[in-house]
């Protein structure tokens, strides 16, 4: 069997029924648009997050008079350092001491109405304390709990650390279950396309089988049909959404004050990954209509 001959029978079925083709080619370029939007605000809004939790650390707080019976020694506060280094949790190298002296002088940098003429220095020695992962927080601060020699207390913003990962989970849920919403809806109508075209060509394929036509070669324009629609609506989808990117995008991305570090994949990834899921889904679509309504 020619691969030409298939080629030829795929590319006359679409002719053919060609306002059906337009329809599924539409549908898959309005379904791959938006999932190219939920890709690009997904992966910006996980990069976002991902960074809020990269700001969520543990403060670890050594004794002083006031608030234990005696203050940390130094080799409390050395065992308390190897502790940290210690912790599979710890970020490597996220382990930073700051001495009394260093914490009175930021205070009274950055919150001068906050010191007035003091007697002596009341801030503790402490370690600030970077987790691998923001969920890590509380369990660093746990573990300190209750506090080893030489140590007050452990503390997190435990509010923030909460309403941070709980905005994490939120976007890559909603994101996730949209997506899928999407490529399932694709998907079904080039599914749909290709049982009409083959409700439409019903005669023709008996005809082939009685003259002792290959499954594959009957098969084959259909898988190809299906492939086609998925690609024809993919690039659409890109080329598209480059116009939105050259168009609309420098408009936008003033508005948001994400900061530094905070952005989206590439876009060459972005339209690899929509051609790729079209091809996908045409396949896919095909084959399991050709499954159910193609008995050969």
């Amino acid at each position: 069997m020619k691969f030409s001959v298939v080629i030829a029978e795929a590319w006359r079925s679409l002719t053919a029924s060609l306002s059906t083709t337009i329809a599924a080619a539409l549908t898959v370029l309005i379904g791959m648009f938006l999932v190219g939007l939920l890709i690009a605000f997904w992966t910006f809004a996980d990069s976002w997050s991902n960074q809020q939790k990269g700001k969520l650390v543990v403060k670890v707080f050594m004794c002083t008079p006031g608030a234990c019976e005696q203050e940390a020694t130094s080799s409390e506060i050395n065992a308390v350092n190897q502790t940290l280094m210690a912790d599979p949790r710890v970020k490597k190298g996220g382990v930073r001491f700051v001495s009394k002296e260093e914490g009175i002088r930021k205070m009274r940098k950055e919150h001068p109405e906050l010191v007035g003429p003091l007697p002596s220095n009341p801030l503790p020695d402490s370690f600030t304390v970077t987790p691998v992962k923001g969920e890590f927080t509380k369990a660093i601060a746990a573990s300190f709990d209750p506090p080893p020699a030489g140590v007050e207390k452990a503390t997190y913003a435990a509010e923030t650390a909460s309403r941070v990962l709980k905005a994490a989970r939120v976007i890559k849920g909603s994101f996730l279950l949209a997506g899928l919403i999407l490529i399932i809806a694709s998907a079904m109508l080039i599914a749909n396309t290709i049982r009409l075209s083959i409700f439409a060509r019903r005669r023709e394929i008996e005809v082939m089988k009685l003259v002792g036509a290959s499954n594959w070669f009957i098969r084959g324009p259909f898988i190809l049909e299906g492939i086609a629609c998925g690609v024809i609506g993919s690039l659409l989808a890109v080329i598209l959404l480059i116009a939105g990117k050259e168009l609309a995008l420098p408009q936008i991305i003033p508005r948001f004050d994400a900061g530094t570090g905070v952005h989206a994949w590439p876009f060459p990834l972005v339209s690899v990954i929509l051609l790729a899921l079209g091809l996908s889904l045409g396949a896919t679509g095909s084959a399991l209509t050709l499954r159910r309504f193609l008995r050969i």
